[in-house]
């Protein structure tokens, strides 16, 4: 999608907890998925036991079980008039990062968080989604999730 076309919003991925108890529970329930998927990556880099044991450690598993909840959540993807209509509307607080001169957003709607985040971009969506999914789980989720600093 460019911006010449992007008056219509999409949506990128499908995860917009309406609960903390809906985070929580999508949180836990990555756990084993996540030790699955660091036990096959590690497997294709031919990691014998013995390396396996040296190199994967608790934070490499909870690292990826960060990024497997960030990866699935909501992005919204719009023109800034889009984005600037829905804003509007929200009346809660939403941080957006970029510059207000570029013509296209992508944002994440926290229900539990009561608040949102943003993005700005003018050619890489898939690039401010990712920005975005970072955003939101180390602003809104992280502290609840998995407690302590980012």
């Amino acid at each position: 999608m460019t911006t010449a076309d992007s008056h219509a919003e999409a949506v990128h991925g499908a995860f917009a907890p309406e609960s903390w108890t809906d985070a929580e529970r999508r949180y836990d329930e990555l756990g084993s998925t996540a030790q699955v998927v660091v036990r096959s990556v590690t497997k294709a880099m031919a990691f014998d036991r013995e390396e396996y044991d040296r190199r994967v450690d608790g934070d490499v598993v909870e690292t990826a079980r960060q990024a497997l909840f960030a990866e699935t959540l909501a992005v919204h993807v719009a023109d800034r008039a889009t984005f600037e209509g829905w804003r509007e509307e929200y009346n809660r607080e939403v941080h957006v990062a970029g510059s207000d001169s570029v013509g296209s957003v992508a944002w994440h709607v926290s229900a539990p968080a009561e608040t949102a985040v943003a993005a700005t971009f003018e050619n890489e969506p898939e690039a401010a989604v990712g920005t975005v999914r970072r955003m939101a789980f180390n602003r809104l989720y992280r502290d609840r999730l998995v407690g302590g600093e980012p």
